[in-house]
């Protein structure tokens, strides 16, 4: 903080306390599926009052901000990710006026609001596609990727959908195809054509207007193609896809030329150029791109130029080895150069970590540890509704799915649905304390007994673990902006050091459920005793349990 209280000009204002515009380094941010957080009316399906109730809840975690997935207008085929208006709150999640009580309330208990910018594509229904798709030459018609059929009635080019199938679709009045890489009814908008860039930042305006403190950006690096719609080759060996399963396709393809272009960096900077006129506001990017996700991170948070941070999908997969964790915190140091990273360990797309990663220790044990080693690292942290209660994936029956991405690959593939089942509060309510209605998808029985009310309270819970981690780590500013130096330790564990200024604070993390001694005989530390962990040092060794973390004041 900035004390500006004492000036020479007594006819100047007098600001106590001036904001940080940099809050977001190293804060962590809690993300909120508006769908499955609090049904405040009833008919199943969580919405802005539900948030409303709940915002005391959130502001006792200790985190810094929240993280709102979409809320706007929409047909709801990907459950808000297609957008039929951009500067308006859907009718089940309430109306503007809701809107603003939420950004009114989080601010009186010092919390920021992001909210999710999905601008790469928008629902079929958009006023804008309606009018581009009536025919060729209309005031919109350039305004989403359309292309005409190859001589024998084929799409343009081999790109396919990461939902599955050709990344194109017929459109009969048109007779043209248009792009969509998710579901068909998700048309990618022309980010080549200069109007739509302006309509896009003018929605982004709409919102900063409203007080929101920045933005994540949904498939940031989706926005333009390849204006010669060249053929993607072959994905031959090289780097082992992480963002798709398999099984899919997609998987077999080298995304050259339907992301990840060039032009998107000036795009970028228009947008951060926007930001800029609102002081402390930020952007953090969804990068999907497999073998280019830590080059394209480097250059897309260029500091000052772009956006403030992003994040990729490293640790958002099946890999949890501890060479494979550390291997992934080096590429991205080495790599990132001025950049910020953001890390998530869940969030509403992939598998839950505690199942992903923890799936053979109890969560009590494994989900505090997870916790800790996310908001320990350098970089802003992501933590997923449910996360700190220790959710597992919930198994979502075929017959009561609701995405369609995993309809369509059941059963290799199962969906986005088991990490995105409604939050617990209560043990003993109907469908857990989250709606009086039929829940949108079901409440698992197993979460029960994790519930918000049954770890409340109750020290050696995951909920109150994390709460009282969350707090410790305010007090040790070299966890939200200090540096960050990976340590060489024994298979199962990761250990690096965060420093700033005075403070050096070393962090080690036990991901066996096997007491493990490390070697650390080079340091003068002095043990912090952590909240929720523990750890002995005798002679130069630390000594830490299965499962455990130990931190320690290095001189």
């Amino acid at each position: 903080m900035t004390d500006l209280s004492l000036q020479d000009d007594q006819s100047a204002p007098i600001i106590l306390n001036a904001p940080d515009p940099d809050w977001w380094r190293g804060a962590v941010i809690y993300q909120i599926y508006p769908r499955s957080f609090q049904d405040s009316n009833g008919d199943g399906i969580g919405d802005l009052k539900g948030i409303l109730q709940r915002m005391d809840y959130i502001a006792d975690l200790g985190v810094d901000a929240i993280w709102l997935s979409p809320f706007f207008t929409s047909p709801m085929k990907d459950f808000g990710y297609d957008v039929a208006d951009f500067e308006d709150v859907d009718p089940m999640f309430g109306t503007l006026a809701d809107f603003n009580l939420l950004i009114d309330a989080a601010r009186t208990r010092g919390l920021k609001v992001l909210i999710d910018l999905v601008i790469s594509h928008s629902s079929d229904m958009h006023p804008w596609f309606v009018e581009s798709r009536s025919s060729k030459d209309n005031a919109k018609s350039n305004w989403y990727v359309w292309a005409d059929a190859k001589a024998d009635g084929s799409p343009p080019n081999n790109w396919l959908s990461l939902f599955g199938g050709s990344a194109w679709e017929w459109d009969a009045t048109r007779r043209q195809y248009y792009l969509h890489n998710f579901l068909a009814s998700q048309p990618d908008l022309n980010f080549h054509n200069p109007d739509v860039q302006g309509a896009v930042l003018s929605a982004a305006r709409f919102w900063l207007d409203r007080g929101v403190s920045g933005f994540r950006l949904d498939t940031v690096n989706f926005y333009f193609h390849d204006r010669e719609l060249r053929d993607n080759p072959p994905h031959i060996g090289g780097v082992e896809p992480t963002t798709v399963k398999a099984d899919n396709p997609y998987a077999l393809q080298n995304h050259l030329y339907d992301k990840s272009q060039p032009e998107n960096l000036e795009f970028l900077e228009r947008l951060r150029a926007l930001l800029d006129e609102y002081p402390g506001t930020t952007s953090v990017g969804e990068i999907g791109d497999d073998g280019r996700a830590i080059e394209l991170t480097s250059a897309y948070t260029e500091v000052g130029k772009r956006l403030h941070m992003a994040y990729s999908f490293d640790l958002l997969t099946p890999h949890h080895s501890s060479s494979y964790i550390r291997h992934s915190l080096e590429k991205m140091e080495a790599g990132l150069g001025s950049g910020w990273p953001s890390w998530a360990l869940s969030n509403h797309d992939v598998v839950r970590v505690v199942t992903r990663w923890g799936e053979n220790y109890p969560p009590e044990d494994f989900a505090p540890l997870a916790i800790a080693l996310l908001v320990s690292l350098r970089g802003t942290a992501c933590l997923y509704q449910g996360e700190e209660l220790g959710l597992p994936e919930a198994e979502v029956p075929f017959e009561q799915l609701q995405d369609p991405y995993g309809i369509r690959f059941w059963p290799k593939f199962k969906g986005r649905d088991g990490c995105r089942t409604p939050m617990p509060w209560t043990s003993s309510a109907p469908n857990a304390g989250f709606s009086g209605g039929s829940p949108w998808l079901p409440v698992p029985s197993g979460n029960l007994k994790q519930s918000v009310e049954a770890q409340s309270g109750q020290d050696q819970t995951v909920l109150e673990k994390t709460r009282r981690f969350l707090q410790w780590r305010k007090a040790h500013p070299a966890f939200a902006k200090g540096d960050f130096s990976l340590l060489d330790s024994p298979d199962g564990t990761v250990v690096f050091t965060r420093s700033m200024g005075e403070e050096t604070v070393l962090c080690a993390f036990n991901l066996t459920s096997t007491a493990i001694n490390i070697n650390l005989s080079d340091f003068a530390a002095k043990d912090l005793s952590a909240p929720g962990f523990t750890s002995s040092w005798s002679d130069g060794v630390l000594q830490l349990p299965g499962l455990q973390a130990g931190f320690a004041k290095v001189d």
